[in-house]
């Protein structure tokens, strides 16, 4: 079998520069080019660019980010809890409520430690006609309502049938009388304060709902698994305008907590 000279002594011709150089110092380039090591260019990366495509424009299946309106929900069974004073416990697990949103319960089933259904659903009507400008608001029965805080005024447009509440905010109340009232405002729920309502003359006899304002939250805290502390607001508390007369839990069952102007949306 032939084999080849190690070529200890030889020289060998460079196809760059033509020169000699030994033999043994000689490479092969990647174009097949036959050169001393000296004179050795790799390849250029130019030469074999990456395929590429154009830069991603958007999402397939993207939704524009929005912020959900609230919505009523139920809460759990016997979710009032008094205290003989005027602070009154709610359990609503999982809620998302904050602090100072404004809120509303329907459905009530029972009275709870002296507090009426009607002194949890706080609803009443108008005492008298009002302009879309008047700053004080005369109720039928205005002794269950929060010192100061929102109201809500249905009414329904007779031609369309669509919802034209109005939310107010007022500062004071005396008897039956609500003072200090900002027409056309907008009561925040969830952290979160919708369109304000637009400020309409009413008719005698409207029905009118009042609200509570989130006090403070109750929460549980726990490590989860991440050994991260965690708190969990299932409760929060809120003022009545009278004291409750003894300590109880009830409600009944599927009690409605909501925004104040539900019906809006």
């Amino acid at each position: 079998m032939t084999t080849f000279s190690q070529g200890k002594f030889a020289l060998s011709i460079s196809d760059r520069s033509g020169m000699a150089f030994p033999y043994n110092e000689m490479v092969r380039e990647w174009n097949g080019a036959w050169v001393h090591r000296s004179e050795y260019e790799p390849k250029s990366p130019q030469l074999e660019p990456k395929p590429t495509s154009a830069d991603p424009q958007a999402l397939q299946r993207a939704r524009p980010a929005r912020t959900e309106f609230g919505t009523q929900d139920f809460l759990p069974f016997n979710p009032f809890t008094t205290a003989s004073n005027t602070t009154l416990t709610v359990s609503f697990p999982e809620g998302s409520l904050q602090v100072n949103d404004v809120l509303r319960f329907t459905a009530v089933k029972e009275a709870v430690g002296g507090v009426t259904v009607d002194e949890f659903q706080l609803q009443t009507t108008l005492n008298g006609n009002i302009t879309d400008s008047a700053t004080t608001i005369t109720l039928t029965d205005g002794s269950n309502f929060p010192t100061a805080g929102f109201i809500m005024i249905k009414k329904i447009n007779s031609t369309t049938g669509l919802y034209e509440n109005e939310v107010i905010q007022y500062t004071g109340r005396s008897t039956n009388n609500l003072t200090g009232c900002t027409r056309g405002t907008s009561a925040p729920y969830r952290g979160y304060t919708p369109t304000t309502s637009t400020a309409k003359a009413h008719d005698s006899g409207a029905t009118v709902y009042g609200s509570f304002k989130v006090a403070s939250l109750i929460g549980t805290s726990y490590v989860n698994d991440a050994n991260t502390t965690v708190t969990d607001y299932n409760s929060f508390t809120l003022t009545l305008p009278s004291a409750a007369t003894g300590t109880a839990t009830g409600g009944g069952f599927n009690c409605v907590i909501s925004p104040l102007n539900i019906e809006s949306l």
